[in-house]
């Protein structure tokens, strides 16, 4: 029966899509018994789309209230579900894999052999994803994911939109919440190398805020604290990542070019840009240039080289505009410009939806 149950879950993570949402392999398997109890995985396999109350969906499994609400609860302060504790009560969302469940359970930054048991577990699923998936689909699909460029290195001549500004989020929101970066946790918890990198750099905000602050072990944060954050990110030359959308974001991540799953894939392509990108590339200022190659260590996805006159030149399929080149060159010559090819983002979550399915349409 066990058995069963998880079979049904193969298909439930499946239908939620996102990144490795499902594959009928050991590794899956091993993985979802260890991460959910028989009773978990039925009351995860029986949450409807949209958010609902203990009550609810305890009449729906018919089940007893108190039982189903203490299940429930313990899945979401292990990060197998979403709740959001309003003034007339508490209401539950299901959660996809990635971006989802995978990130929510490392949040707290916890190193107990439990945590390092799953993250072994779950690099293990990921890899033997990554491996079934080799080869296939060759052209990408629409990006999921958007970068976005410092704001102060944007060339003051330049247009700059709402959702180019990564400190228009911050700014935009009153409750803010910086958990532990899921792809350097669990990368450390395996005993990897995370090259200086710094881990409580992942940010949440509004509801998704109110959540990991209360659920998920992460920590309130003022608006200067953010600033802060957001600066030595881009001294590490980390990534500012969300997702593809104009309307607002609900987090940032900080990513790294070896760690982070979105963008180590990217980088292994052809034309990563195709992949991940801001609207912006780097503009380099050749009387200004000391030709240090500062920017050519930094960029994550080898878009510079060192061209003619010892002035680096980019390559614009691959780079992804994060402006980790603008941000550590040490004489300041380097600004981030439009790309000539500048499209905006899908306006909200549906759009960006209708996008995918209109590149996954496109390359049938």
């Amino acid at each position: 029966m066990d058995k069963a149950v998880y079979k049904e879950l193969l298909e439930v993570m499946k239908s939620r899509g996102g990144a490795y949402s499902g594959a009928d392999i050991p590794e899956f398997y091993a993985m979802v018994e260890e991460m959910f109890t028989p009773e978990e995985a039925r009351v995860n396999n029986a949450m409807p789309k949209t958010p609902f109350t203990a009550e609810q969906l305890a009449e729906t499994m018919g089940m007893d209230k108190k039982a189903c609400e203490e299940i429930l609860e313990g899945m979401a302060y292990r990060g197998l579900c979403r709740a959001t504790n309003k003034a007339d009560g508490t209401t539950f969302m299901r959660a996809p894999f990635m971006p989802g469940i995978l990130e929510f359970i490392f949040m707290s930054g916890k190193t107990t052999e439990r945590e390092k048991k799953l993250a072994k577990l779950i690099h293990a699923y990921e890899k033997a994803c990554d491996a079934l998936a080799s080869g296939k689909a060759a052209t990408p699909g629409f990006p999921t994911a958007r970068v976005i460029t410092v704001d102060r290195a944007i060339n003051t001549k330049d247009t700059v939109h709402t959702f180019d500004q990564v400190q228009h989020y911050i700014d935009a929101n009153d409750y803010i919440a910086v958990g532990t970066c899921y792809c350097r946790h669990t990368a450390l918890l395996r005993g990897e190398d995370l090259h200086d990198m710094p881990t409580d750099v992942c940010m949440q905000f509004g509801d998704s805020a109110q959540f990991t602050v209360e659920r998920l072990g992460g920590r309130k944060i003022s608006k200067a604290e953010a600033t802060d954050i957001l600066k030595q990110s881009e001294e590490a030359g980390l990534i500012h990542m969300s997702q593809n959308t104009a309307d607002g974001a609900g987090f940032i991540c900080n990513c790294d070019r070896w760690h982070c799953g979105v963008v180590a894939r990217a980088i292994q392509s052809a034309k990563p840009a195709l992949t991940m990108n801001s609207v912006f590339i780097p503009r380099v200022d050749p009387e200004a240039c000391t030709a240090c190659e500062t920017c050519i260590d930094r960029c994550p996805s080898t878009a510079l080289a060192m061209g003619a006159d010892d002035v680096p030149e980019v390559n614009v399929d691959r780079c992804f505009g994060c402006a980790a080149c603008a941000t550590g060159c040490p004489s300041e010559a380097i600004s981030m410009v439009h790309r000539p090819d500048f499209a905006e983002p899908p306006k909200d979550a549906m759009a960006l939806r209708e996008a995918i399915k209109a590149a996954y349409a496109a390359r049938k």
